[in-house]
């Protein structure tokens, strides 16, 4: 019984997590996430209300300032940090001396690329305006730049340039995240010019390799990117539960677990 207190203040940090990372989420998703009952998740988000931690909205809650409200990379990068690195060390395993590859922007692919610095040989076509600087380090490494218009809160390139840019390119695998993961919807991202990009990165590639940290898997946000099925691989971390990974498998996607440190 003493342990409980420890329980609940875990599980609010975590909640916490999901809305600052997502921006908005809904009680369903929060209790299944969670693996609590919606009733105690209610609880919880009158509790952080109450602290001015997040706002709650019918169904769910959101982080301050509405619905309007997207997460900043600044946001993003301060959750689940140890476990995009872990994510990061893994899916370099699936980067060979040799290939052409697309990646996405986001906290967990900028991961990525700091663990391909050492890479011999490789070219790297990006929307990231934060992966091309941390590759641009690397001395084996091309890389090639989107066009488009600059998403500040992303440090990203998007629109119909970024999407035309990418539409004549087939290469090996594409490393893509999101703001959520669901077995329904697979990836998915609140804005619709993201998506736009998502989708046409996910286009120019045999095989999609979705890096998702636990506190987006079990979450569908407005936009869908790459429906599960069309998910080759899927990286997560050691906090996701494992029943969230089931359907994943039972559809043949290859899914890796990277390990706490």
């Amino acid at each position: 019984m003493a342990g409980r207190p420890g329980f609940a203040a875990e599980r609010r940090q975590r909640l916490l997590e999901l809305v600052r990372a997502n921006g908005a989420v809904s009680l369903r998703e929060l209790s299944a996430v969670l693996q609590a009952s919606e009733a105690t998740v209610r609880r919880d988000i009158r509790a952080l209300e109450a602290e001015g931690l997040l706002d709650r909205r019918h169904g769910g809650a959101m982080a301050p300032g509405g619905l309007s409200w997207e997460p900043s990379y600044r946001d993003k990068a301060k959750v689940a940090s140890a476990e995009k690195a872990a994510i990061a060390r893994l899916a370099a395993e699936l980067v060979d001396e040799g290939d052409a590859i697309v990646i996405g922007a986001g906290t967990t692919t900028r991961a990525l690329a700091r663990e391909l610095l050492g890479c011999g040989s490789l070219t790297v076509v990006t929307n990231s305006l934060l992966v091309a600087q941390m590759l641009a380090q690397a001395r084996g490494v091309e890389v090639v730049m989107t066009g488009g218009s600059l998403r500040g809160s992303i440090h990203a390139l998007v629109g119909g340039a970024a999407e035309q840019t990418l539409a004549g390119l087939r290469v090996r695998r594409a490393f893509i995240s999101g703001n959520g993961l669901s077995a329904e919807r697979g990836l998915s991202t609140p804005n619709m010019l993201v998506a736009g990009v998502d989708r046409a990165l996910a286009r120019a590639a045999r095989e999609v390799v979705a890096l998702v940290d636990h506190t987006k898997v079990g979450v569908d946000t407005m936009c869908q990117t790459v429906p599960a099925d069309q998910i080759t691989h899927l990286i997560t971390d050691s906090h996701t539960p494992p029943q969230q990974l089931a359907p994943f498998q039972t559809m043949g996607v290859d899914v890796r677990v990277a390990p706490a440190d």
